[in-house]
């Protein structure tokens, strides 16, 4: 629909991405505070590292994050390469 409305490939794209960024960062917060609470928990089960590793604490989100803006990339160019006219028949 913003399409038609005349915005441009690039617009569309960045819109799904910064979409994606919001979801993404509140889910990697929830699961940054269940991971830090919980570390305590799981301790006994982690083998040659601590409950709190910070190497682990920012690689893992950096992995995820990356991993879900690639998997969002795919439908945001499609999305982008929409017919306007077909998008507000269909809408």
């Amino acid at each position: 629909m913003r399409s038609a409305l005349g915005a441009q490939a690039r617009d569309i794209v960045a819109l799904v991405l910064w979409q994606m960024i919001w979801i993404v960062g509140i889910g990697v917060l929830f699961g940054l505070a269940a991971a830090l609470s919980g570390g305590r928990l799981l301790s006994a089960f982690l083998y040659g590292i601590s409950p709190h590793d910070p190497l682990t604490f920012v690689a893992v989100p950096i992995v995820i994050v990356v991993v879900a803006a690639v998997a969002c990339l795919v439908p945001a160019r499609r999305a982008s390469k929409v017919d306007p006219l077909t998008a507000l028949r269909a809408g």
